[in-house]
């Protein structure tokens, strides 16, 4: 049996997409709940090493699954199972910041690394986590970078020389810089204050550059939009021509984008993994490209040994 990918039926083109870069084929995986809320889950086909592909974005009801679903990979047969997450959850929890919380990163992190051979992943929101590789010990923990997929498609949309980018706070300089980098944009990164989910207090210094120009938010997760809209509200009092925003996820609902659009944004893009209404950025080519140089796309023989 070959190497094959296995797809909820949420994981959509993104899935098929990834399957069609390895080379490989694509295996659906059925689930249906029960009354109680129980669900049962079928995968159909089989393979040696199989890549489960699920992002996990609204997790609790997928993280059940996908260890249902590895579990009947195993039973199917499979040798290897590797988990390919996109967007990957709980990661942002990496310690208790008031008694008695519960450090998601680390629980998630052991769950995945005990029934997964592998996990694959693209810009983890791990915070002051060094490496995905400390959060699931044993296995092959593999991050990757959306920055190039980010960047090849500012490129494709022809940005003028005076183009600024920016970064809404701190966390987003990496993404911002590894963006620009290869155009040689200028590049301003805000500092941010959260004083709640939806409350944020935003400076960027240097902001008068931006007018006339346009201007292009960089960031590694849009969640409730509340920092994008507030940057691009400072930008447009400011002067920018024209503000977008370029994202690696999207988890943000249909009225966070309508209010980041009134805010000033007038495009905004996010990769594929999630599931959204906004531009979209496909992520196959980094996901097949890292699932290669592990050499997990070697054919294995019907014994499971090397072929």
């Amino acid at each position: 049996m070959n190497p094959a990918v296995f797809a909820f039926s949420d994981g959509g083109t993104a899935a098929s997409d990834l399957a069609r870069a390895c080379g490989i084929p694509l295996y659906p995986i059925e689930s249906r709940r029960f009354p109680d809320g129980e669900s049962l889950v079928t995968v159909k086909g089989r393979a040696d090493t199989a890549f489960l592909y699920r992002s996990l974005d609204d997790p609790n009801g997928k993280l059940v699954e996908i260890l249902l679903a590895c579990s009947a990979l195993r039973d199917g047969g499979a040798t290897k199972v590797v988990l390919v997450s996109p967007y990957l959850s709980y990661m942002r929890q990496d310690t208790a910041f008031h008694a008695g919380e519960a450090v998601s990163q680390k629980v998630i992190g052991r769950v995945l690394a005990s029934n997964f051979d592998g996990v694959v992943t693209v810009d983890p929101h791990l915070h002051r986590t060094g490496s995905l590789s400390e959060v699931m010990p044993g296995i092959a923990a593999i991050t990757l970078s959306a920055a190039p997929v980010l960047a090849s498609a500012i490129a494709a949309d022809h940005p003028t020389p005076d183009t600024i980018l920016v970064g809404p706070d701190s966390e987003s300089r990496p993404w911002v810089e590894a963006v620009a980098r290869p155009f040689g944009f200028r590049t301003l990164v805000g500092q941010k204050t959260r004083k709640g989910d939806r409350e944020v207090i935003l400076e960027i210094p240097e902001i008068a550059e931006v007018k006339g120009r346009r201007v292009i938010i960089v960031d590694d997760l849009i969640s409730s939009g509340t920092t994008l809209a507030s940057c691009a509200a400072m930008l447009a009092r400011s002067g920018a021509r024209i503000i977008e925003a370029y994202a690696t996820h999207c988890l943000a609902q249909p009225e966070d984008i309508a209010e980041m659009k009134t805010a000033g944004i007038s495009r905004i893009f996010a990769t594929n993994s999630t599931n959204h209404a906004l531009g979209v950025v496909s992520l196959s080519g980094i996901l097949a490209n890292g699932i290669a140089a592990q050499g997990w796309l070697k054919a294995t023989s019907t014994e499971g040994g090397p072929a």
